[in-house]
C-alpha cells in the first residue's frame, strides 16, 4: 500500500467557542490521508485537538513516521495486525492512527463492494438522530443559532459561560420541543455545577456532557451521587482503557474516533461501555465528511450522536453522511461511499 496526505485548512461556519478558550476558534487544520492499493483509494482524515496534545504538525510527523511501515503492508484485510504494530510504533498520536484506520475500512469496502457497515453487520436505519451543536455566545447570537436550525429535534449547547442559564432560556423559547443536551468541556467546579445542574434539569436538559476537569476523578463521584441529570464522560474517556473508571463517575461515554485511534478501537470501546452498563455516544471534533461518515457507519451501535462537524464548516471538501434535520443519510458507495467535490 501507499500512503500520502496533506493538510486541508476547514472554516468553521462561525466562531467556535466552548469552555475552554484555547479551543476557541474559526480554522481549523485537519490532516487527510489517501491510502492506495491494486487501484483502489482509501480515503482518511486526522482531526488533532490540543488538550490531548496533537496538531497539524503532530500528525504529519507521526505519519511520516508510520509511512516505512504501512508501506510494507500489502493485504488490507490483515489491518488488525498492522494497526497494532502502527501502535507499538507510536504510542500515542490517535488522531493520525485514526486516518489511517478509516482509510483501511474503505479500501476493505471497496474490495467487498459494500459500505462500512455492511461489512460490520449493521443496519443504518437503526442509527439514532444526531444533535445540532450551538456553541457559548451571547444570548442574543444564540437565538440567532436557534433559529437557523430549527428543523433539528436534538440540541447540544455549549456552556461554561457567564451567561449559561440565560442562554438556556433563550433556546428553550426559540424551540420548546427541542430535546436539549448540554456540554461543559471541563468548565464546572463540583459544588458549581451542582448548583447549575439542578437549574438546567427546570429546563428539560437530557444529560450534562463533561461537567468537570477529567483529573476530578473525587468531584465527579461526589457529583455523580447527587446529580439529577445522567452525567456523560468525554474528556474522561479518551480510549478503552478508560472506559471501567468512568463507571461510578458516569452514566454514558462520548467516543470519538480522533481521540480513540479510530473504527475498531470505538468498537472495543463500545463493547466495554456495554459491560460496565454505560450509554454511549458517538462524537466528533470538526472534521470534514471523511472522518464524520466513518463514525456514521458504527452509529448503529450506540445510543447517541453528534455527528455535526461537517455542517459546522463551510468549505468541506469531501461529500459524504447527509445530515438532514438531525437524521443521519448514509452514502451508497462502496467503502465510506465518500468522494471529493
Amino acid at each position: 500500500m501507499k500512503i500520502s496526505y496533506e493538510v486541508v485548512h476547514l472554516k468553521a461556519k462561525h466562531v467556535f467557542k466552548i469552555a475552554r478558550e484555547e479551543l476557541e476558534g474559526d480554522q481549523f487544520d485537519n490532516v487527510i490521508v489517501r491510502l492506495e492499493h491494486d487501484g483502489l483509494t482509501g480515503w482518511g482524515e486526522a482531526a488533532p485537538f490540543v488538550i490531548y496534545g496533537e496538531n497539524h504538525r503532530t500528525v504529519l510527523a507521526a505519519l511520516e513516521t508510520l509511512k516505512p511501515v504501512i508501506e510494507k503492508w500489502d493485504d488490507p484485510w490483515k489491518a488488525e495486525k498492522m494497526m497494532a504494530e502502527l501502535d507499538g510504533v507510536l504510542e500515542l498520536n490517535f488522531a493520525a492512527k485514526a486516518a489511517v484506520d478509516a482509510a483501511l475500512y474503505d479500501i476493505q469496502g471497496k474490495i467487498a463492494g459494500v459500505p462500512v457497515y455492511s461489512l460490520l453487520g449493521l443496519d443504518p436505519e437503526d442509527a439514532p438522530l444526531s444533535t445540532f451543536t450551538i456553541g457559548i455566545d451571547e444570548p442574543k447570537v444564540v437565538r440567532q443559532r436557534v433559529r437557523e436550525v430549527l428543523d433539528c429535534p436534538l440540541l447540544k449547547i455549549k456552556v461554561g459561560g457567564p451567561q449559561d442559564i440565560e442562554a438556556l432560556r433563550v433556546v428553550r423559547e426559540e424551540a420548546p420541543e427541542a430535546r436539549i443536551r448540554v456540554d461543559a468541556n471541563c468548565g464546572w467546579e463540583p459544588h458549581e455545577a451542582l448548583a447549575m445542574i439542578e437549574e438546567l434539569a427546570d429546563y428539560g436538559v437530557e444529560f450534562v456532557e463533561q461537567p468537570l476537569r477529567a483529573a476530578s476523578v473525587e468531584g465527579m463521584c461526589w457529583l455523580h451521587e447527587r446529580s439529577p441529570l445522567p452525567l456523560m464522560a468525554d474528556e474522561s474517556c479518551e480510549r478503552l482503557e478508560h472506559v471501567p473508571a468512568c463507571a461510578g463517575q458516569f452514566d454514558a461515554i462520548n467516543i470519538k474516533l480522533a481521540k480513540c485511534g479510530g473504527i475498531r478501537h470505538a468498537l472495543k470501546m463500545i463493547g466495554c461501555a456495554r459491560a460496565h452498563n454505560l450509554k454511549v455516544m458517538l462524537g466528533c471534533m470538526l472534521e470534514s465528511s471523511v472522518l464524520i461518515t466513518a463514525a456514521a457507519h458504527i452509529s448503529p451501535l450506540v445510543d447517541y450522536a453528534d455527528l455535526d462537524g461537517h455542517v459546522l464548516i463551510a468549505n468541506d471538501p469531501f461529500v459524504g453522511m447527509r445530515f438532514e434535520s438531525g437524521r443521519m443519510v448514509m452514502p451508497d458507495g462502496p467503502g465510506l461511499g465518500v468522494q471529493q467535490r
